[in-house]
């Protein structure tokens, strides 16, 4: 899959006056042609998307019909999208989505699991312990819930055979220009089928989903559903206030972006036409966000002081429990 000359330096994280870790990966910038624009490490390098491909998952929720047919507003297409903490909102969502379908929670493939905050995991402990709901992919499995469901397909969406698990393959084929049923398969940690996709084909696909790009309408009028709740709703896709929203909102909508778990991530800047992947070689997600930030003033996504300020905002300093000294990252 890959190795280790696939990667370059991308950070340093300083402690003081001297380096105490160095983070390697890749980061490929492509146009919706796929014409490479910009790379460094191996453009070709194959590696798992993670959660980054939700927004691709989350096409077949509308083309199907199934969000219309369920009433689901843009909240719940970017709870789709999501990798959530099950913050009180979250949860609340995928409550009413699961209420919409009729169902209770043992109809997700997820296994039960506890909020991020630590506040919110005393609240969930005390009113019960883990729950489906709680796990940061409840949303899509919801999405790939419904559409089996508008499909009359049968409730078990995680087999590859079910025709919304189909759809999806149908939809990420057209926007990697390769049929997906072909890339190297594995599981996810959440229990759907998970591919790993070379990444400079990876940041085509997020270059045209960007911009709405299919030879389908109604997939294009999906995808620019699916773009509008994520940039319109950036605090669902992962937590209030985290590294997802300060990007999205630093750049005032010029870019949509989906984090994935193991050091990935995908963006778009729409306007450029311009699609990002980045891989972070030791699965670490700390650097990623700062990367993509440098990025976006590299390629005049945003002017060039905003952008190295936005690396600060998502990679700030880690003090230590004293709240003085401790660390802080390098984008080199």
């Amino acid at each position: 899959m890959t190795d280790a000359t696939d990667f370059v330096e991308l950070a340093r994280i300083w402690r003081g006056p001297a380096v105490e870790s160095v983070h390697s990966g890749a980061v490929v910038v492509t146009n919706i042609d796929g014409r490479l624009v910009g790379c460094w490490g191996d453009a070709g390098t194959v590696t798992f998307p993670r959660s980054s491909l939700k927004p691709f998952q989350a096409i077949g929720l509308i083309e199907s019909g199934a969000a219309d047919a369920l009433g689901l507003s843009d909240e719940h297409i970017a709870m789709a999208c999501a990798s959530h903490g099950a913050e009180p909102f979250q949860v609340a969502l995928v409550q009413d989505w699961l209420g919409r379908l009729g169902l209770d929670e043992s109809a997700l493939v997820c296994d039960a699991a506890l909020p991020r905050a630590q506040g919110d995991i005393v609240a969930a402990c005390q009113a019960g312990g883990p729950s489906r709901i709680f796990h940061n992919c409840s949303g899509k499995h919801c999405g790939f819930l419904s559409v089996a469901k508008q499909l009359g397909a049968g409730l078990d969406y995680a087999n590859p055979a079910n025709p919304a698990q189909q759809l999806y393959m149908d939809v990420l084929s057209e926007y990697l220009g390769r049929d997906a049923r072909k890339l190297p398969m594995g599981y996810d940690h959440c229990g759907l089928p998970a591919a790993a996709v070379p990444m400079r084909d990876m940041a085509t696909a997020m270059a045209r989903l960007a911009v709405g790009w299919s030879a389908n309408s109604a997939r294009r009028a999906a995808a620019k559903r699916v773009v509008r709740a994520m940039t319109n709703h950036p605090d669902h896709l992962s937590g209030m206030d985290a590294a997802t929203s300060r990007l999205v909102r630093a750049a005032k909508g010029k870019v949509v972006l989906k984090g994935g778990a193991e050091g990935y991530l995908l963006a778009a800047a729409p306007e450029r036409g311009l699609g990002f992947a980045i891989k972070v070689a030791d699965g670490g997600s700390r650097v990623k966000w700062g990367v993509l930030a440098r990025m976006l003033g590299h390629y005049d996504v945003m002017p060039e002081a905003e952008a190295e300020a936005l690396i600060q905002l998502v990679e700030p300093p880690v003090p230590n429990s004293n709240g003085a000294g401790g660390n802080r990252t390098e984008i080199v």
